[in-house]
């Protein structure tokens, strides 16, 4: 039996947006009944770096907040949790984004924007640290990003500079259709950057999206010849993986579920903190297993408290999950 490999020292550098999401103090009402908001740091990208470094690995977060209370907040609890913020700059003249959440009564989500625009939006080439995006070992980002310009310049730029530097691509489009001015918008521009992966993660929502199906075939219609591993979550089924000479399916923990946000992220920033240091963990079935298996009770955990990032695990919190399982 194959053993999990350590968590790797090389950098993980994930570029994209940090928010504030606000989620309503009672669960399965609208935001209109909902009687008070929490205040919950997200954002993909940034719970994904908070995923690796509370796993012990290390992590960069890039991309811009507003020059506010709020964006300085944000900034300091990814500094709190160990995450290189040199990457992270401030506008003055947009606020950090916010979104409001609605909790239905089985923990999915519903989403309300604010953004018009906000300091996401706004990163532009000129403000990358490229130095850092070059040390990184796995660059990781999303599909928000790719919405308006000048960020979607900003995005490809990245992109460029972290492949010419050798860096592992991981991609996870996280797709957030009210944020699109349309479906077919939000297909397009998902798929315009799909070839440049070597990890790509998707959802069985978004699987479905792209494709209109869920199911081996439909997944491997999303294969490209540069791929190294492509992930299709399945919630409480667990997750599927296909590389070029295998694929399989990993079963799920069970888990009392309050709140799924941050789930994918932690699945995501699991794997890549166990394969940054070793890549040849992507040829060899049986170790890949074993650290799919990590990153599913990774994301499992995460659905039991509210929030993203206050639910991320500890690496011996995911190991208890697994000796109990």
């Amino acid at each position: 039996m194959a053993s999990l490999p350590a968590t790797g020292n090389g950098l993980i550098v994930s570029f994209g947006e940090m928010l504030i999401d606000f989620v309503p103090t009672t669960s399965g009402v609208s935001l209109a009944q909902a009687p008070g908001f929490l205040k919950a740091p997200g954002g993909a990208p940034a719970n994904v770096a908070i995923a690796v470094t509370r796993l012990g690995g290390k992590a960069a977060f890039v991309g811009k907040l507003g020059d506010d209370e709020f964006g300085h907040m944000l900034a300091g609890i990814l500094k709190e949790n160990n995450v290189n913020a040199d990457g992270i700059t401030f506008d003055q003249g947009a606020r950090t984004a916010l979104a409001f959440v609605t909790l239905r009564a089985d923990g999915e989500r519903e989403f309300m924007f604010y953004r018009n625009p906000s300091a996401d939006m706004l990163l532009k080439p000129e403000d990358l640290n490229l130095e850092l995006i070059r040390s990184a070992k796995v660059f990781h980002y999303g599909s928000i990003s790719l919405i308006v310009e000048p960020c979607r310049s900003a995005h490809l730029k990245a992109l460029e500079v972290a492949k010419e530097a050798g860096s592992l691509l991981s991609y996870d489009p996280n797709l957030r259709l009210p944020l699109w001015p349309s479906p077919e918008e939000a297909r397009q521009q998902m798929l315009s950057i799909w070839d440049k992966a070597d990890i790509i993660k998707v959802s069985d929502v978004e699987l479905e999206f792209l494709t209109g199906k869920v199911d081996d075939a439909s997944a491997l219609s999303l294969w490209h010849p540069n791929l190294k591993l492509l992930l299709v979550t399945l919630g409480e089924q667990g997750s599927k993986y296909y590389t070029k000479n295998f694929h399989g399916s990993v079963d799920a923990f069970h888990v009392n579920t309050v709140d799924t946000t941050g789930a994918g992220d932690s699945f995501v920033g699991a794997l890549l903190s166990k394969i940054v240091d070793d890549q040849s963990i992507l040829e060899d079935e049986p170790r890949l297993r074993e650290v799919l298996k990590f990153a599913n009770a990774s994301g499992a955990i995460t659905t039991t408290k509210k929030g993203a990032i206050p639910a991320l695990p500890t690496e011996s919190d995911v190991l208890n999950l697994i000796k109990g399982a």
